[in-house]
């Protein structure tokens, strides 16, 4: 198998997914409707919404610059099938942005850059930490992305001498974000899914994503709800024994009464069996007061997590026993039940609080 920035360049603006040939953009043109049923910028479906390719059909050749094109509230980026190489930053004035991969199909759609947190800066003013290594950075209320893969090539292997190997594919802090079909690539802390302050109670709804990754791959202090979504662990070449790393890493803020939700998803794993945990709390040292919360619930568990303690702690002092985990009604050699005091169950009683409804509010983006 290619790994996976070998996969991403293949991809090249192909309009099917990953294909082991020569780059699409060696071959014959393709796609002559590269926005589909979107329009096109000579039959533009409102002001409002602009037209991305690399190609060169669009209003844009690169998402950073429509983006900042986008200036004020409500517009839509229509992105061609393609590979879109760069760091994008969503500022909190582009406040209702929408995202949208033209094909229908996220593999065809590639946002992605190859930063880690130990990546020094050209400047030479230090390396970028962990935010800074997002290759896509959301600060905007409202964004909502459809059918797009958002990943972080870096790698581990190409960079031995990195002790801060944290790479991040997206980072999301505004509320009221939604992803819709998605991919997120990466390794470790793939999927930020955080606040813009502690204070922020951000809601962020995931349906049907797909998630990849091997250390604390879904991190943060969003209340963020996982809709029938796929976390896929990796398999690690760097470590000869279990366990390889973390699915979840929530830092809920504690006054915070709602965490990350997991409903109606699945874990499976291209790891040896029980050589991954399903979560461990992160209390950074910016916020000592933080009450990780996770529950999992209707989910189907691979064989990949470790049944008899798949949870574990991060930091000492903050064992994962004084935190918020929980689990409902799950499923698979990983949800097995084998020692009662190290999978927390929720009652059908107290079940009812962790529902869609009641994590999002008034905020219905899966009506």
């Amino acid at each position: 198998m290619p790994s996976r920035r070998r996969a991403l360049t293949l991809l090249a603006g192909a309009g099917t997914a990953l294909t082991l040939g020569a780059p699409a953009a060696l071959a014959a043109p393709a796609h002559p409707r590269p926005f589909g049923r979107y329009g096109a910028p000579s039959r533009r479906l409102d002001a409002l919404t602009l037209y991305v390719d690399p190609r060169g059909r669009g209003d844009h050749t690169d998402v950073q610059s429509a983006v900042d094109a986008a200036s004020g509230p409500g517009h839509t980026l229509v992105l061609a099938p393609g590979t879109y190489r760069g760091p994008v930053l969503v500022t909190a004035d582009r406040a209702e942005l929408t995202v949208i991969g033209a094909s229908g199909d996220p593999r065809d759609t590639v946002i992605v850059h190859d930063n880690a947190a130990g990546t020094p800066k050209p400047d030479g003013s230090g390396t970028y930490g962990t935010s800074g290594s997002a290759t896509v950075t959301v600060a905007a209320a409202g964004f909502t992305a459809r059918d797009v893969t958002f990943a972080n090539d870096w790698l581990r292997s190409d960079n031995p001498e990195y002790t801060d190997t944290q790479a991040v594919a997206i980072k999301v802090q505004g509320d009221r974000s939604a992803f819709h079909g998605c991919r997120f690539l990466g390794h470790q802390d793939t999927l930020y899914a955080d606040s813009l302050a502690l204070t922020d109670f951000a809601r962020q709804y995931y349906r049907d994503c797909y998630v990849e990754g091997d250390v604390d791959f879904v991190f943060g202090r969003a209340t963020a709800v996982y809709d029938r979504c796929h976390f896929r662990t990796l398999t690690r070449t760097d470590l000869a024994s279990a366990p390889y790393g973390f699915v979840f890493a929530p830092s809920t803020a504690g006054a915070n009464p709602r965490g990350y939700l997991v409903l109606g998803s699945r874990v499976t794993s291209t790891a040896p069996d029980a050589y991954y945990k399903l979560a461990r709390p992160w209390v950074p040292s910016s916020d000592l007061t933080a009450h990780p919360m996770l529950t999992v619930r209707d989910s189907h568990l691979g064989a990949g997590i470790d049944a008899v303690t798949p949870y574990d702690t991060m930091s000492s002092g903050f064992p994962w026993q004084d935190q918020r985990f929980a689990e409902y009604r799950n499923t698979g050699p990983g949800a097995r039940v084998t020692v009662p005091g190290n999978r927390p169950q929720l009652t059908a009683s107290e079940a009812r609080a962790h529902t869609v409804a009641r994590y999002l509010g008034d905020w219905r983006p899966y009506a």
